[in-house]
């Protein structure tokens, strides 16, 4: 690190002393935040480690209707890792696998889920609520009966943020993994994960299929240094809704944009994360789905379930 970052580094540690409870430190290697109790901002992941502005955090619902909730403002030491697709038997993933000689029951199946809704300027932009869509899974060989070239796959497992894919044809799929743009075999790549098509799971306008097909086959091969996503979920996305945000750093940071993500958790209703960009979001959302968020919530929440 250059001897400038690291006086940002110091910097940032001594901005970060809040209290008794502080923030929770985390390496740049990680995907987990610190959570402060005074709210800030997600920083410019150009710079990688950046001073934030607690005046900026809004105060108010962006329905214009306030709740008594919970509100949190999330801040990174941000890592360009992608999520790694591992060896899992459907067990693993928290599916029945079947035994010796039993048909494989192709679904569809209920997965026990964080679920969320995200607003920008006072429109919903992203929605996974099991009251307004259909949130069940299906086995890959299910799954691929109901495809179209084009479509937006989301595969999920438990304890693992979800992997998505754009579906080329017959069962291949392109995706980013492991730091690639690549074109594999679905059935290959589950590795016991059940799926679902997630074409609506986002808000925006979508880009016609051959259109969305061209910006999936036009990546095929490029690896770290030539992309500008951080994960999965971002390049397919990008590839089917054609937005600069889902880029990392395609977005100007302003303090009249801002992206409210609404936590839906069972037995504690809603807590609102605020951030600076798509991009940040995506980000904490997933690390949400992979390790869960209920022990980062009741340090903020003073220790209460």
């Amino acid at each position: 690190m250059s001897r400038g970052g690291q006086q940002r580094e110091g910097e940032w540690a001594s901005r970060c002393s809040h209290g008794p409870l502080g923030c929770l430190r985390v390496s740049h290697r990680q995907r987990s935040p610190c959570l402060c109790l005074r709210g800030s901002l997600m920083g410019n992941q150009l710079d990688r480690i950046t001073h934030l502005n607690y005046s900026e955090l809004p105060t108010g619902d962006p329905s214009g209707l306030e709740k008594d909730e919970l509100r949190v403002g999330v801040a990174y030491f941000f890592s360009d890792e992608e999520e790694e697709v591992d060896d899992r038997t459907p067990s693993d993933c928290g599916f029945k696998e079947p035994e010796d000689g039993e048909e494989e029951d192709r679904g569809p199946f209920t997965v026990s889920e964080v679920e969320y809704s995200a607003f920008c300027c006072q429109e919903c932009i992203f929605s996974k609520l099991h009251e307004h869509e259909d949130l069940n899974v299906y086995t890959v060989k299910s799954l691929l009966t109901m495809c179209k070239p084009g479509d937006l796959l989301e595969l999920v497992g438990t304890a693992q943020a979800p992997h998505w894919v754009i579906y080329e044809q017959e069962d291949r799929v392109i995706h980013l993994h492991k730091g690639e743009i690549r074109k594999d075999s679905l059935l290959e790549l589950s590795n016991g994960r059940h799926g679902r098509i997630v074409n609506n799971r986002y808000r925006y306008r979508p880009l016609p299929a051959d259109l969305v097909m061209q910006n999936a086959v036009g990546h095929v091969g490029l690896s770290t240094e030539d992309i500008c996503w951080t994960n999965s979920e971002s390049f397919a996305a990008w590839c089917r809704f054609g937005k600069r945000e889902f880029k990392a750093g395609g977005e100007v940071h302003s303090a009249e944009q801002q992206y409210f993500l609404k936590v839906h958790l069972s037995g504690s209703g809603v807590h609102t994360l605020v951030f600076r960009s798509l991009e940040d979001m995506i980000r904490e959302r997933r690390r949400v789905d992979a390790c869960g968020i209920l022990k980062e919530l009741s340090l903020v929440n003073g220790g209460k379930e």
